[in-house]
């Protein structure tokens, strides 16, 4: 038997008339007769009696009934599940992040992505920027937050999604600390706490001392913003860190603008052709920017 035969069986069982039954279908009369007595071939008994006062279901009929139905309730359910998972209202995405977008990017696309498409499956992973678009390229990932520019030739497609600067971190107990703005090179003497190799960061921070005219002297290095943050408060060094993330600092610390801004950004990745739940991801995140 197939869905159609089991559709012909539920609407003759539903109206007990052919003629009616066949309406219902959108269909005419004799096809649905011999659909009906294959289906009785098929299963070896009668599942109607007919006579010229109409139609009645056999004890085999009503047995069938309920399964029937079911049947054909699952079977709209697999139709509507394909069809969410067309429209990517409906599957498994997998995000890769880094660790400096848990505190607000993340949560900030997150939310609103989850409100507008509540029966997809989130998967995070926390990696770094170069791990998240090999992962994509691969195709292990769906999509990632990262730190632009990402030091990677992975073919990913990707969208900037936050811009920000790199601020100082100093001591509350360094006197460069009173100041509002300062030059990069006025914290040429200083032990930095600078991000580890793994974070975009690392190069972007040592870059900007170059040009400012020195190379940093790195007491430690820290892949959290917030370890860097602790370590500037114990008196280790200083730091720069983006400007969002200022907010995780402590009553020991003081954050400095500098007076020659150093641009940093965050991105969005994807692949070159993504799938439709990514492609509604990256919609719901660069829509969450442009708010």
């Amino acid at each position: 038997m197939d869905l159609r035969q089991l559709r012909y069986f539920n609407a003759l069982a539903e109206t007990l008339n052919f003629h009616r039954a066949a309406e219902r279908l959108h269909i005419s009369q004799p096809p649905l007769t011999v659909a009906i007595r294959k289906l009785e071939e098929d299963l070896g008994v009668a599942l109607f009696e007919r006579d010229p006062r109409g139609v009645r279901l056999t004890t085999a009929g009503l047995a069938a009934v309920a399964p029937a139905r079911e049947a054909l309730a699952a079977a709209e359910k697999v139709r509507e599940a394909v069809r969410q998972g067309a429209a990517g209202l409906r599957g498994r995405l997998s995000i890769g992040f880094i660790g400096s977008a848990i505190g607000e990017l993340l949560p900030r696309i997150v939310s609103p992505f989850r409100h507008a498409y509540p029966e997809v499956e989130l998967a995070l992973e926390e990696m770094n920027s170069v791990e998240i678009v090999r992962a994509i390229a691969a195709r292990r990932l769906d999509v990632g937050l990262v730190r632009l520019p990402v030091m990677d030739s992975a073919p990913v497609a990707i969208d900037v999604i936050e811009t920000d600067e790199l601020v100082a971190v100093l001591p509350a107990s360094d006197v460069l600390a009173r100041r509002k703005t300062l030059d990069l090179g006025a914290l040429a003497d200083r032990s930095f706490i600078i991000y580890s190799p793994v974070s975009v960061l690392h190069a972007t921070i040592r870059l900007a001392c170059h040009r400012a005219g020195f190379t940093p002297r790195v007491a430690q290095e820290a892949v959290q913003v917030q370890t860097i943050l602790s370590l500037v408060e114990a008196g280790l060094g200083v730091a720069l860190i983006p400007g969002r993330s200022a907010r995780f600092a402590g009553e020991g610390v003081r954050i400095v603008t500098l007076s020659d801004p150093v641009p940093i950004a965050m991105g969005i990745a994807r692949a070159d052709e993504p799938s439709v739940l990514a492609r509604n991801f990256v919609r719901t995140a660069l829509a969450c920017e442009n708010a």
